[in-house]
């Protein structure tokens, strides 16, 4: 039989001072109820309880047994409340991966978070590598590509896509591409994470499906590094919109091929399952979800060099 069954209703027994009363209690048999004592009795080799037709008492196995017993059972029941506690308010630590170009996005959701619930915390972790949610005891990755670990539970938080761009000074250099097929012959700096390897895909005039493979001096999974040779004329780049964004307002990179469109991608959320979410994983996944909305909502299409 069950151990801890059995020595909840042991105690529950020493408590009542009987095995009616005990089973009554525990909404069991009585004929159960001693079952259980029997088993334990039987596993531990020892008589915990003197029985007689009128009362049960402790032997003194049985008294020192109860006795470590009961704070077992008290500290168990303090644990689940802990837990319980834990499930359904927003408390404790959320260990977080995100993206590194995606920090200054959510950035003011873990400032809005922590304002909100003082007694959660959060360990931070940024970076572009491919994660093992469970090995490493992540709560939370967003990341702007599809989790390669298909076990893990995936929310949409936004849509972005791509655009092709460089600094003028490259520009003054090497000229602009006039077709796709021309990147080719240009130095084109990419992203090692990119889904598509060396094919950087398009959807080309009349939503044609497009590619072309493309080399260059720099592969990395550092988007900064990118954006830094790109701004120093050094190549031509897939920026990302929450990436790029300002530097094309500025002037500082110029977009190329507008007549082609890259294809689009989804910044994610994901976690290791959708049983039991904890309130400090849905609470920060629906912040997150509000933030993203309502940047998009306010965002002004008529503004933006990429539209």
């Amino acid at each position: 039989m069950d151990r801890l069954t059995g020595l909840s209703v042991f105690a529950k027994v020493a408590e009542t001072g009987g095995f009616s009363l005990a089973a009554k209690r525990l909404g069991m048999s009585t004929t159960m109820v001693s079952n259980h004592v029997q088993a334990l009795e039987d596993r531990l080799g020892a008589r915990l309880l003197n029985r007689t037709t009128r009362k049960v008492s402790l032997t003194d196995v049985g008294r020192a047994y109860y006795e470590r017993s009961t704070r077992i059972l008290e500290e168990l029941q303090e644990a689940d409340r802990a837990a319980g506690l834990l499930q359904t308010t927003v408390r404790g630590e959320l260990r977080l991966f995100v993206g590194t170009h995606l920090v200054p996005f959510i950035a003011p959701v873990v400032v809005d978070f922590l304002t909100r619930h003082p007694e959660a915390t959060i360990d931070l972790n940024t970076g572009e590598r491919t994660i093992d949610m469970v090995e490493e005891g992540f709560d939370l990755a967003i990341r702007a590509t599809q989790p390669p670990d298909s076990s893990v539970i995936v929310r949409r938080l936004a849509e972005w896509h791509h655009v092709l761009c460089c600094a003028p000074t490259y520009l003054e250099r090497y000229g602009a591409p006039q077709r796709l097929e021309d990147l080719r012959q240009h130095n084109c700096l990419r992203y090692s994470l990119y889904p598509f390897g060396d094919e950087w895909h398009f959807v080309g005039p009349g939503e044609a499906q497009m590619s072309v493979k493309v080399t260059g001096n720099l592969v990395t999974n550092s988007a900064p590094t990118i954006r830094a040779m790109a701004l120093e004329g050094r190549g031509i780049i897939m920026a990302p919109t929450f990436v790029g964004t300002a530097d094309l307002r500025a002037g500082t990179l110029v977009r190329l091929l507008p007549d082609h469109r890259a294809v689009g991608f989804v910044i994610n959320a994901s976690y290791p399952t959708r049983h039991h979410l904890s309130s400090k994983v849905r609470t920060f996944l629906d912040l997150a979800a509000e933030h993203f909305q309502r940047q998009r909502n306010e965002f002004n299409p008529d503004d933006c060099p990429l539209c």
